[in-house]
C-alpha cells in the first residue's frame, strides 16, 4: 500500500514538474520548449516510466517510419510523442521476436541523433549503447555500423577525437559492410566522413581532407542515388555538407564558405540536412565577422525548419553571441525572440 501511494505521489510530482514545459501554447513561442519536452519524454521512455504502448508489435515498424519522417522534416512536436512511443512499445514487445531488436535498435539510433542535437550527451551515450547492443543481438551489419557511428559522434563531442576516428574507421573496415552491397558501401562512406570531421575537430586538416576525398570517391562510385536516407543520407552532397563544418572547425571559415558555394542546399535529401547547411554557413559567416549575412543564413534555416532553428541549443548560442558582440537589427531581435533568447 505504501509503495503504491509513493508511486502515485511521484507521478503527480513528475507531472507538476513537466507541466510548464508541456503547456507549450501558454507563453511565447512554443518551438523554444520543444527540445525540452522531447528530451524529457525520451528520457522517461528510456527509463521505462509510464506512457502508453502500441497494442500490436507489427505497428512498430510503421510508427518508426513515421518518426524517421518527422525527424527528416524537423517536426519535433510530433516526434516528441511518436519516438518515445516506439521505444516504450519496442521494449514491451521485445520478447515477441519478428525483428523487434532491429526496430528498437533503429529507434535508439534516432534517439541518439536527437539527443546529440539537443546537447544531451549523457542520455545520448545511454541510447547509443542500447542501439549497439540491440543491433548486435539482431546481427544486422548496417545497424551495428550505424550504432558505431553514433558512438563515434559522442566521443568526438566529448573531445576524444582520436578515439572517435578509431571507432569510425574500425567500423568502416568490418567485413559485414563489404558484404552488404551498395548500402554497405554507403555506410562505409558515412563512417569515413564521420572520421574526417573528427580529424577536423582535432585540428588535423590534412587528415580531414584526405578522408573527405575518400568519402567523396565512394559517393561518386555509388552514382547519383542518395543511399541510407533513414540515416540522413549518403551522397556527394552530404559529403560536401560535412566539409563545410569540417573546414570551419579547422579554423578557416573562408574555405568553409567555398565548400558551401560548391553545392546547393536543394541537392540535400531532407529538410533537416538543408537546415544544417544554412546553420553551418551561418557559423562560418559569424566566425568571419560577416554579421548581416550570418543573420540572413539563420533566417533561411528558420524558413526551412522553424522548430529546429528555434529549439536547437547551437543556434541559440549563435544568436546570443550575435546579440552580445555588435549592433542589433530588427531581424536579429525578432529571431532572438522566436528562439527564446533574451534581447
Amino acid at each position: 500500500m505504501r509503495r503504491r501511494k509513493l508511486l502515485a505521489n511521484l507521478a503527480v510530482t513528475a507531472a507538476a514538474a513537466a507541466g510548464p514545459q508541456l503547456m507549450l501554447g501558454s507563453t511565447g513561442n512554443k518551438d523554444t520548449l520543444i527540445g525540452d519536452v522531447l528530451v524529457g519524454r525520451l528520457r522517461d521512455a528510456m527509463l521505462g516510466l509510464g506512457g502508453e504502448v502500441l497494442p500490436e508489435p507489427v505497428q512498430l515498424s510503421v510508427e518508426l517510419g513515421r518518426a524517421v519522417a518527422d525527424f527528416h522534416a524537423c517536426r519535433y512536436d510530433s516526434l516528441s510523442s511518436r519516438l518515445p512511443l516506439v521505444i516504450r512499445s519496442g521494449h514491451a514487445h521485445s520478447a515477441s521476436g519478428n525483428g523487434q531488436h532491429l526496430v528498437l535498435a533503429k529507434a535508439y539510433v534516432l534517439a541518439t541523433r536527437l539527443l546529440v542535437k539537443f546537447d544531451e550527451q549523457q542520455l545520448g551515450w545511454m541510447a547509443a549503447d542500447r542501439a549497439r547492443q540491440l543491433a548486435e543481438a539482431d546481427g544486422n551489419a548496417l545497424a551495428i555500423a550505424e550504432s558505431a557511428r553514433q558512438i563515434a559522434v559522442l566521443a568526438r563531442r566529448a573531445g576524444w577525437h582520436h578515439e572517435a576516428m578509431s571507432i569510425a574507421l574500425t567500423a568502416a573496415d568490418t567485413p559485414g559492410l563489404r558484404q552488404a552491397g551498395h548500402d554497405g558501401t554507403a555506410q562505409r562512406g558515412l563512417l569515413i566522413q564521420s572520421a574526417a570531421y573528427s580529424a577536423a575537430r582535432g585540428g588535423d586538416a590534412d587528415a580531414m581532407r584526405e578522408m573527405t576525398a575518400e568519402a567523396a570517391a565512394i559517393a561518386r562510385e555509388l552514382g547519383s542515388t542518395t543511399r541510407l536516407r533513414d540515416g540522413g543520407g549518403f551522397s556527394t552532397a552530404t559529403v560536401q555538407l560535412h566539409l563545410i563544418s569540417a573546414e570551419n572547425s579547422t579554423g578557416d571559415p573562408g574555405l568553409a564558405l567555398t565548400a558551401a558555394r560548391a553545392m546547393t542546399p536543394q541537392s540535400l535529401p531532407t529538410v533537416e540536412r538543408r537546415a544544417r547547411y544554412y546553420t553551418d554557413v551561418a557559423a562560418a559567416l559569424g566566425r568571419w565577422g560577416r554579421r548581416d549575412e550570418c543573420v540572413r543564413a539563420l533566417l533561411a534555416a528558420e524558413q526551412h525548419a522553424p522548430e529546429e532553428t528555434h529549439s536547437r541549443p547551437a543556434v541559440k548560442t549563435m544568436v546570443s553571441g550575435l546579440l552580445l558582440s555588435g549592433r542589433t537589427t530588427g531581424e536579429l531581435r525578432g529571431l532572438a525572440a522566436r528562439c527564446g533568447v533574451l534581447v
